[in-house]
């Protein structure tokens, strides 16, 4: 997912998507406001099979 999709779900929830903020770190803020794990990229497999970041948090 594209920064300029992930900015309008980011100012939904009421995260901070400032340019000088990683993809990365606004992705795991938005992960804890959900009240999921912020575990965007920490892991190699995945159970959560409904997760809106699970094809861009796996690839390689």
């Amino acid at each position: 997912m594209k920064m300029q999709e992930i900015r309008p779900i980011a100012k939904k929830w009421g995260v901070d998507a400032r340019v000088t903020r990683s993809k990365k770190d606004i992705i795991r803020d938005i992960q804890a406001k959900e009240g999921n794990e912020p575990c965007f990229k920490t892991r190699d497999i995945c159970s959560e099979l409904g997760c809106l970041w699970r094809d861009d948090c796996l690839k390689k």
